[in-house]
């Protein structure tokens, strides 16, 4: 990847070349650009630091319920990798996935990009949420007592971690923890981040990036409400322009998107027709990803965490979530202040439309297990909602009875 400045003098050669009276100086600037590509990074002072770059990326996950506002729900996988190694810390030993909550914060990274070794403090809250895991070891974590399951729906103070003292370092040679167990959690090493470092109590612990994760009852910047004819009704709650949106259908190996930029306030989402590529939507978000601030390693990199569940079976939005939101319900403090800080979230509401619903009933019916595991994590909590369109209390356990027959299968 070219730094900022090798970047920037690739614009001067260009624009200098098409000049002829301007070529000698032209020539100049490219014999600058190559000893800037050959000198290592750490020794480039000279040619313009860009100082400390921080780039953040993550998830919010919500399950829209039939009011198109987001459901109470504990995600349950059924199959797949492990979402985390063991060393990745909970908060009193416990994941987040005990903690009642609508919306659950997955997986953002901070990377940091620095010439020479730097020391870096971060702190960062939740609103009305929790800050559930993270890694490296952080030096304090709000609340610190122990919560009960329903904690997130009494009074409480906005979750928050603290890191005080990271050293971010260049150091081609860091030991990054690695488990035998195959988990998401690695691919966001795939970049060109500094690597960083902090001191545990068991000793110093090196990773490529800070980690953390949550779970909150905070609303989103929009709705997503499935009408009886299949379509979505689309509502921006905030005002705030969404840049993208894709939506996206899954049945089998059949998948259909479509993408929305700049969508407007409120409109009304067609589903698509399940005749799209893996290969051209990973391309697409990529591109989207890297038309918001990330570098493409770091647009790669995310997609290799979350590609995989993203494009699952089902029915679902993925869409860009304004930054003045972030920074509304996540508030970031890193000092020194980096000279650029982008922070590029996706949201994923998850769509409970009439063809999922017919899917599931079927699976159910015919006792299709390998069917029902396609949906994952969100089997249940989608489960849930159509179960609450019985009508009685004896026909809903009679569905549930229904599935864990087709699961035992």
């Amino acid at each position: 990847m070219k730094t900022l400045a090798a970047k920037a003098l690739c614009a001067a050669v260009a624009s200098l070349g098409r000049r002829k009276r301007l070529l000698p100086l032209a020539l100049f600037a490219a014999v600058g650009l190559a000893l800037a590509v050959a000198i290592p990074l750490h020794s480039r002072q000279q040619l313009g630091d860009p100082g400390l770059i921080a780039h953040e990326w993550g998830t919010f996950t919500a399950i829209a319920g039939s009011d198109g506002q987001p459901v109470e729900w504990l995600p349950v996988d059924l199959v797949g990798k492990p979402e985390l190694p063991t060393f990745v810390e909970h908060f009193r030993g416990f994941p987040k996935s005990v903690l009642r909550g609508t919306v659950r914060m997955e997986t953002p990274v901070i990377y940091f990009y620095a010439s020479q070794e730097t020391s870096v403090s971060v702190h960062v809250s939740f609103s009305k949420g929790f800050i559930t895991e993270w890694y490296p070891h952080a030096s304090r974590l709000q609340p610190s007592t122990p919560l009960a399951s329903d904690a997130l729906y009494q009074p409480h103070d906005d979750g928050s971690v603290a890191w005080d003292s990271i050293t971010v370092a260049p150091n081609p040679s860091a030991d990054f923890a690695r488990e035998k167990a195959a988990s998401r959690y690695y691919a966001a090493r795939e970049t060109s981040a500094t690597p960083l470092s902090v001191q545990a109590p068991t000793g110093q612990q090196h990773e490529k990036f800070l980690f953390y994760r949550g779970v909150s009852t905070v609303s989103l910047p929009l709705s997503a409400k499935v009408l009886p004819t299949g379509g979505i009704l689309f509502d921006n709650r905030t005002g705030q322009p969404i840049p993208a949106l894709i939506v996206f259908e899954r049945r089998g190996n059949k998948l259909g998107y479509h993408i929305v930029t700049s969508p407007s306030d409120h409109t009304i989402l067609e589903t698509p027709a399940v005749s799209g590529t893996f290969e051209s939507l990973r391309a697409d978000l990529e591109d989207i990803l890297a038309s918001q601030g990330l570098y493409r390693d770091e647009a790669h990199a995310m997609l290799g965490t979350w590609g995989d569940s993203w494009f699952e079976e089902g029915s679902r939005l993925i869409y860009i979530v304004p930054r003045a939101y972030t920074d509304s319900i996540l508030p970031l403090s890193i000092n020194p202040a980096p000279t650029q800080l982008a922070r590029v979230f996706v949201g994923r509401i998850e769509l409970i439309t009439p063809a999922t619903e017919k899917s599931i009933e079927a699976a159910i019916a015919s006792r299709d297990a390998a069917t029902l595991e396609k949906y994952g994590r969100f089997l249940y909590p989608i489960f849930d909602v159509i179960v609450t369109k019985q009508p009685g209390q004896d026909a809903r356990d009679h569905m549930y009875e229904e599935l864990g027959a087709a699961l035992a299968n």
